[in-house]
This record gives structure tokens, sequence and C-alpha cells, in this order.
């Protein structure tokens, strides 16, 4: 029930296209009717965060372009895993923990609950619902999800909890094919997906960071911390100002990747001290993302990411289907005014984003990091972890991170007091996150990497503890 979005690198002619598979709010969607209901901001779950799953077409689609192998057979292994059950690991066992009131007080709720609790780290969890519903997509493709009894349970469902989604938006939605955008950092070439995806502001701090002596100031220092953070505070403020489905608005992209335009802003950051007034949009923490990154024996690359947004998304499960709806239309706005004010058939500002980074033409990088709006702070700091540091892939990842919210900026335990002292000395309102913590909400993600060494041709996977996941190879 959520959305994705993938980076492909063909080795064979050197080329980068970008696949778009998010959803669109539904046709008769209109902030007045919102507003009506008394909501002054666009809510954070429920069915009014819904918009159409754009995922399973975006797979299909993904797959007719660049694939090898069908997706009734890649889907087999989630159909045995659904059907016979799965052991839950220990940090998704936390997660889950934390979504049981919620969980328990909805609608099919209990399809998700062992009864009526989380799954402890080794219970064996079976879905058959999503089973079914696997297998439907299996035999008949994106067409059995999009057309005919899924459709039609789904549509049926959000309308009866309010919702204006129908049978009409599924049938009439598309994936899209779109040229990516990059950015030069020193010598690697850095590309993300373009609005309606937020990979714009990690491009965009990068060209900030370039003006300075990233390498000079060391790894993780003060100095270090404090300009990476103020590019990434003037990133997101014009991404949240400017990035928006492109059919809607005009989106400056081009200038918003000028290195005229970093040198301006990058006029604004005090060394000594941090800026006390950045303009920037309510972010609201995200961890129910997949990320994948696969080259393979031909040296072709793929960077994939999956997302239904929030722990359990909207927090609405269609009945007898097993999915879980996503809220990624949490970030509409019902301004107006607004880039991102709500219209029907619309995509909302969207957080998950694929990374690939070439070097002379050829590959580099094929990374992600999870995580809402740390993703294009994981870029920023993995690209320089790498590129400024002379990191190998994986201390890269296990590298000290920041993130920066709203008011604050939070770093992971093991930062030395001495440099937290000086963050808070220069105004940064400095908070610290720990165990678990560090990879869920409002923590510092969890990446996956592949780099590709540039002389011998040599393939270095890594994957962090923050997450699980793993680095194979054969």
């Amino acid at each position: 029930g959520g959305d994705m979005f993938a980076l492909i690198w063909n080795n064979k002619d050197k080329s980068i296209q970008a696949i778009n598979g998010s959803g669109r709010s539904g046709m008769a969607s209109t902030i007045d009717a919102l507003k009506a209901e008394g909501h002054d901001t666009m809510p954070q779950r429920g069915v009014h965060s819904v918009t159409v799953p754009g995922a399973v077409h975006g797979w299909e689609t993904l797959l007719n372009e660049c694939g090898t192998m069908p997706l009734s057979h890649l889907l087999q292994p989630a159909i045995q895993y659904a059907e016979e059950g799965y052991p839950v690991s220990d940090i998704i066992s936390f997660q889950w923990s934390n979504q049981v009131e919620m969980l328990s007080k909805l609608p099919s709720g209990q399809e998700m609950l062992l009864n009526g609790k989380a799954p402890k780290h080794g219970d064996i969890l079976k879905i058959p619902t999503l089973g079914r519903t696997l297998r439907a997509i299996a035999e008949g493709g994106s067409e059995a999800f999009y057309n005919g009894d899924i459709a039609e349970k789904m549509a049926a469902f959000i309308q009866e909890q309010g919702g204006c989604i129908t049978t009409a938006d599924m049938t009439n939605h598309t994936s899209d094919w779109q040229d990516p955008i990059s950015t030069d950092y020193r010598g690697v070439t850095c590309w993300e997906c373009p609005p309606s995806d937020q990979g714009v502001a990690a491009l965009e701090a990068l060209n900030i960071i370039e003006g300075y002596d990233i390498a000079g100031m060391g790894a993780q220092t003060a100095d270090t911390y404090h300009h990476l953070i103020e590019a990434m505070r003037l990133a997101f403020a014009d991404a949240f100002q400017y990035v928006a489905d492109p059919g809607f608005a005009e989106i400056p992209t081009a200038e918003m990747l000028s290195k005229e335009f970093a040198s301006k802003r990058r006029a604004l950051i005090d060394p000594n001290h941090a800026l006390e007034t950045v303009p920037y949009g309510k972010v609201q923490g995200g961890s129910d993302t997949v990320y994948i990154s696969v080259v393979d024996g031909e040296g072709n690359a793929c960077s994939f990411i999956y997302s239904i947004y929030s722990n359990f998304g909207s927090g609405l499960i269609v009945p007898d289907t097993g999915i879980v709806l996503h809220n990624r239309g949490a970030l509409f706005s019902l301004d107006h005014n607004h880039v991102n004010a709500l219209e029907g058939g619309k995509r909302p500002y969207h957080t998950i984003i694929p990374g690939l980074a070439t070097k002379n033409n050829e590959l580099y990088l094929c990374y992600g990091v999870m995580g809402a709006f740390m993703q294009p702070q994981g870029h920023l700091q993995l690209i320089s972890n790498l590129v400024d540091h002379g990191m190998d892939a994986q201390a890269a990842l296990n590298a000290l991170r920041f993130i920066v919210t709203e008011n604050d900026v939070s770093f992971e335990e093991g930062l030395p007091p001495q440099v937290l002292a000086d963050l808070t000395s220069k105004g940064h309102n400095t908070k610290m996150i720990s165990s678990y913590w560090r990879g869920l909400s409002g923590g510092m993600g969890g990446a996956q990497l592949i780099q590709r060494d540039p002389d011998t041709g040599v393939l270095h996977g890594a994957s962090e503890p923050r997450k699980d996941g793993c680095a194979i190879g054969w």
C-alpha cells in the first residue's frame, strides 16, 4: 500500500533513468472539504492522509523495462513469507510494540497482531490475507491490483472511512520514467530523482558545502558538523518552498542546483554561529521504508526504495487484503497558496530518495538511506564521509550522524562531549539519541551501499547496524 522510486544505471550505454512510482490524491480531494471537517492542517494519519498506492505499478513498469525475471517469479518468496510466516527481528519487534495501541483500535488492525499483542523477537508472523493479495498480483500483474476485486475493496473501504479515492483513481494510476537530476561534488557526480522527490535538497546541500574545506576541518568535528547542518537547513528551506508535483507547479530545479545559487546560500552561513531563522516546514519522522541496492554481473545497478511513510502508514488496513495504506498525503498543505496545496490527482512532496553516483562516467556508488527527512541528510553525510574524509564503505555508514528537525539538531550516542559543547556554543539546540531510537522515527535512518572501485571494478557492499540489513555477494 505504498510508493516506490528507483534510479537505474545501464552499464552498456552509461545512462541513468529515474522512475517515479508514487501515487496521487483522489480526484475529488479538496482543501475546502477538509477544512469543513475542522482540519486546519493536513491530517498525519487516517483516511485523508491516503493517496493511491503507486508501488505495484512501479514494480511492473521497472521490470518490463529493465528486468530479466517476471513479477510472478519474484513475488514467490514474499508470498511464502506471508503465508507460512517469518521470524520477527529484534528491531522490528520493538517498532511493532510501539504501535499496538493504534493497531488494536483500527479496522482489521488485529491482522497485524498476535493474539492482540505485538510479535516478540523470534515469533513467527503469518499474514495470509497479504499472501492472497500477492498471489493475485503474481497471477494478474498490476492489473489485478488497480482493477477488479482488490481495487474495489480498497476504494470501498477508503470511502467507508470518509475518504474520496475511487476505483477510477486506482484504474487511472500511472508510473513515470524521468530524467534524473545531478550535481558534481569534487569530481563525483551525484544523482537523484527529480521533484516531487526531495533529492534536490541533498544535491543543493552538497553544492553549498563544496565551498568549504570540509576535509581540512576533519571528520566528526564541531566545525564540520556545523557547516553540514547549516547547509542542510538552507537546502530544506528551499525544498519546502519549491518542491512539488511538477504537473501542478513550475519547479526551479535548475536554479536550485546551480553553483551560483549555492554560493548565495553559502554566504548566509556564519562559521561561528547557527542561523537564528531559517524558515522551513514542519517535518514528521517516518520509518516504514525499505531500501535495496543491487549491482549485477554486467555492471548494471538499481537503487530502489519503497515506503508506506509512517509506521503502519495511515493506520488503515484494507479488510481481507493485508494491505496497509500509506499516509503519503500527510505532506500536502491546506494552504491554497502553498506549492504543495492539496488538489485532486496531485502527487505530494515525497521523502524517499534513492541515490547513485558516477565517477568519470562509470558507476561509483549505489546507495540509499531510509528515514523520511533524514534521507537527504544521510546522503549529504554519506557522500562527505566518502569523498571528503576518505572513509571506506562500511566506515562511512557507521560514522556518527546528525539529524536536523524543526528546532533541534540531534546526534547519536558516542559523540565526544566537547564536540557537543562546541556545537551548543555555536547556537545549535542539541539533543542526543541512543539505543533503538537511532534507527527509528526521528532517528538517524538506515543505509545500504555498494561502492565500485574505479581502478579495479571490485564491488564493496556495506550495511549499517542501525537497521536490519546485510551485504551479500555471489
